[in-house]
């Protein structure tokens, strides 16, 4: 006798989604299908949260709202706006209670080390303590609007407070470049990001999203909900964790991540 559902299950990579379309497809899109079915069948009405994404926005200028049009730029945006558009559906077909949360890039100490914060912040910690001696990236300019994951779920949360659905662009309403969080995160430790870190072309996307910003207006205005953490002091905390994992592994101990 459940009364919500959080559906943030996903192939959630970007780039790998490039590789693995059908794989990506399969449990961003099918996937939310069969938890719709699923609960349209029973005789319990749970509320749904939908984790949508900024990456269906893709080409689509900045900021981008509730409004903008969508405009998918890689096999996982693709998937997700399938995915929103069957939960507009139920909702509006079957009744149910469905809210998208058009969520934008939320980080944390415990992001997946192949995303391109985490992967810079604990480069550059194990490249302080001489366990790395490079970093390897794609596309240094691209500009993502990032907030710290705990912000994000207390809006997914609200969402299903709610008298009524809806849907609900949740950001910070700034972007920084890749360039910035390598300022922000080898700069925490005294380092140059320029002596360590090289392009590859391996981890440039065939089809890239240059600029995500979203105005999170609805959001304040509807559930009261603001973003607490800036981006500096989300990068910060995730050099912070990233240290010190390293010095547990230096040290013999288990990391906590």
């Amino acid at each position: 006798q459940f009364d919500e559902v959080y559906n943030l299950a996903a192939q959630s990579h970007v780039r790998v989604s490039f590789d693995v379309p059908e794989y990506t497809c399969s449990t961003v899109g099918m996937g939310t299908l069969r938890m719709l079915e699923a609960i349209r069948e029973l005789s319990v009405r749970p509320k749904f949260y939908q984790a949508s994404s900024s990456e269906m926005f893709g080409s689509s200028p900045p900021p981008q709202n509730e409004s903008t049009p969508f405009q998918p730029r890689s096999p996982y945006a693709c998937a997700k706006v399938f995915a929103h558009h069957l939960c507009q559906n139920y909702r509006d077909a079957y009744g149910m209670f469905i809210a998208c949360g058009i969520l934008f890039n939320h980080e944390s100490p415990r992001r997946g080390i192949p995303f391109v914060t985490r992967k810079i912040t604990r480069a550059a910690a194990r490249i302080k303590h001489g366990l790395d001696k490079k970093l390897f990236l794609g596309n240094l300019d691209a500009k993502r609007d990032w907030g710290f994951a705990g912000d994000y779920v207390e809006a997914m949360w609200l969402m299903l407070q709610q008298d009524k659905p809806d849907d609900y662009v949740i950001a910070t309403g700034e972007s920084y470049s890749v360039r910035d969080c390598l300022d922000v995160s080898f700069g925490a430790l005294g380092l140059d990001w320029n002596k360590y870190v090289e392009l590859d072309p391996r981890y440039l996307r065939p089809t890239e999203v240059d600029h995500l910003r979203g105005d999170m207006t609805k959001a304040r205005e509807k559930l009261g909900w603001k973003p607490k953490v800036t981006f500096q002091e989300l990068i910060s905390m995730m050099v912070k964790a990233d240290e010190e994992d390293v010095r547990a592994t230096l040290a013999g101990r288990a990391p906590s991540m």
